[in-house]
């Protein structure tokens, strides 16, 4: 959790993640509820066939901006571009990359890759420990921003959605902070509902 909490002086901690596959079809809006309480339910419209996409990410704790890269396959070549980006986008300082114990972030190509670059490193979490990503409750905020109520014909179209909800995601982005949040804070804030503020910012420890 230090690299949360406290992370060495000029390092930074991003969270990565893939997500998907993304099949082409249509998604149900966003979780609503009726003014009777109940929740709201959607029917999904399937489509299955060859295309689908892969969705990498990373999560840039201190502020909250996000790189957000697309694929056709899940493989290690897709996890070496988000190494890149994410090092592009990072060009000082020491990086701490929060991610899970997939085998491809292990691979040969990887080891080569991280020994080339040595100020990056993998922090790994736990198996079955997800939770402790923070981009995964950031997944659960793109998702509606970018799939919610949408219909998409192919890969293309899923990939420009991405690209977009990625840009407005960036737009307001605010910094992640590990822990509770401040009963106080929560209750001055006005401007957002109380969900949806837990949701974007805090993550229960």
């Amino acid at each position: 959790m230090t690299a949360y909490t406290s992370p060495p002086e000029g390092a930074t901690t991003s969270c990565v993640d893939e997500l998907g596959p993304v099949i082409p079809r249509t998604f149900p809006p966003a979780p609503g509820w009726s003014p009777t309480g109940h929740r709201l339910h959607a029917p999904l419209e399937y489509s299955r066939g060859p295309e689908k996409v892969w969705v990498y990410g990373a999560l840039r704790v201190r502020d909250g901006q996000a790189i957000t890269l697309t694929t056709r396959s899940r493989n290690i070549a897709g996890y070496l571009q988000l190494l890149e980006a994410i090092a592009a986008a990072n060009p000082t300082g020491d990086l701490y990359l929060i991610s899970d114990n997939l085998s491809s972030h292990k691979s040969p190509p990887i080891q080569a890759w991280l020994a080339e670059h040595p100020r990056v490193r993998h922090v790994f979490i736990p198996v079955g420990a997800c939770w402790l990503n923070l981009q995964e409750a950031w997944w659960r905020i793109f998702r509606r921003a970018a799939f919610a109520g949408q219909t998409f014909a192919d890969g293309e179209e899923i990939e420009r959605a991405t690209a977009a909800a990625t840009r407005q995601l960036n737009a307001r982005a605010q910094p992640w902070v590990w822990g509770r949040p401040d009963p106080s804070a929560c209750r001055a804030s006005c401007a957002i509902p109380l969900a949806t503020a837990f949701e974007e910012r805090r993550i229960r420890g």
